[in-house]
């Protein structure tokens, strides 16, 4: 409805999102047309907030804080003027009082109160809160404008520092506040994020397992993908739960183009973990098309598929850049602990975290750009294929 009433363009400037209802807002107006909200005592808010309300006592006197890397996923923050917007608050029908007040990422949330937790200390001074993949980028290190970071999970999340200066407003990727570190630490005010979400990764993977058998467990797929040298023309687009950044089709399906009798179980395998690449290269080329990437990039990696390094080379030839595994898998609790140390003077500035970060793979274009890009539009043929059939009934 809010697209068909031409207000979709109009939040997405305000906010950096696309309209849909994987953000809070919609969530919120639900709950609030339902009278789940009508007690005079009722807040919202993401996740972490609630997380934190309970470590500082919940009931017993908890607080209701997020910071601008949560707030700015809600579909209601502008994160320009950053401050809850007043117009997307009336238009989803939110009462201002519900909301969770924002302070920099790195700051003051307040400090542990056990209550009925025995297990908690009280007393321990909460330094931190930041959203997953906003901590993760700065796990990365990835401080400084023009770093980027993917995180392969059960999705893949690309993200792009933008530095202090707030990009136009994109149809294919979103923008976010990666953190705010405050005026002590960060005078430039808050550090801005691109992200391009990939909907398929280890769920590709999971299918391969449970849906078809090839292999038993997620660790046999790199050795058998590396039993041939080539997909051999096969192509596999794993939209299980439609296609992410940039096509943003909740309606796609997935397919698979290609098969020839001599396609056996290695090609199934090398050609899921090609479309993992693929799939985070459309996105990168959206982020490019958005903003002025440049040529020098590296990107860093992390999360569970990253331990397979065919797939970090093919996104090397993909990308034409340098791709680094993070030496530390777990990055997003990586970051938040940095953010909070910042915040608890543990650490005297982000200058003094860089040399804390080193890699552990690096995997270096082998590639020619022409046979890159060939092999990609016989992705994006495929993909279009799928598009079109499922969409148009052909």
């Amino acid at each position: 409805q809010l697209r068909q009433d031409g207000l979709a363009d109009q939040i997405s400037k305000v906010t950096g999102l696309l309209v849909d209802p994987y953000f809070s807002a919609t969530k919120f107006e639900w709950l609030a047309k339902s009278d789940y909200l009508s007690s005079k005592d009722i807040v919202v808010g993401t996740v972490d907030s609630w997380v934190l309300w309970n470590l500082t006592g919940g009931t017993h006197g908890g607080v209701h804080l997020t910071d601008p890397s949560n707030a700015s996923r809600t579909m209601l923050y502008d994160i320009g003027r950053l401050e809850w917007s007043d117009d997307l608050v009336d238009l989803f029908g939110i009462d201002r009082k519900w909301l969770a007040e924002v302070v920099p990422t790195s700051g003051n949330f307040g400090k542990t109160r056990s209550h009925d937790w025995s297990f908690l200390a009280d007393g321990i001074p909460i330094g931190a809160v930041a959203g997953d993949q906003a901590a993760a980028l700065f796990g990365q290190a990835c401080f400084y404008e023009g770093m980027a970071k993917v995180t392969y999970g059960t999705g893949s999340f690309l993200l792009f520092n933008c530095g202090h200066q707030l990009p136009e407003a994109s149809g294919e990727v979103l923008t976010s506040i990666a953190w705010d570190l405050g005026p002590r630490l960060d005078p430039g005010g808050p550090t801005y994020a691109m992200e391009g979400a990939v909907f398929s990764t280890g769920s590709a993977i999971q299918w391969l397992r449970d849906g078809l058998g090839v292999i038993v467990e997620a660790g046999q797929l790199e050795p058998m993908a590396r039993q041939v040298e080539s997909s051999d023309g096969l192509v596999i687009v794993p939209g299980f739960t439609g296609l992410g950044c940039p096509w943003w089709d909740p309606e796609a399906k997935g397919a698979i183009f290609g098969i020839s009798k001599g396609i056996g179980t290695g090609h199934f395998a090398r050609a899921t973990i090609e479309s993992i690449s693929f799939q985070v290269r459309d996105a990168f080329d959206a982020m490019a098309r958005a903003y002025p990437i440049g040529s020098a990039l590296e990107l860093r990696v992390d999360g569970g598929a990253s331990v397979m390094e065919l797939l970090l080379e093919h996104q090397a030839n993909q990308l034409q850049i340098p791709v680094l595994r993070s030496s530390i898998a777990e990055t997003t609790a990586l970051g938040v602990a940095w953010l909070a140390g910042l915040a608890t003077g543990v650490y005297s500035s982000v200058k003094s975290l860089e040399a804390r970060w080193s890699s552990d793979f690096t995997a270096l274009p082998t590639l020619g750009k022409g046979a890159a890009d060939s092999s990609h539009a016989n992705w994006i043929r495929a993909l279009e294929r799928t598009r079109s059939t499922f969409q148009s009934g052909r």
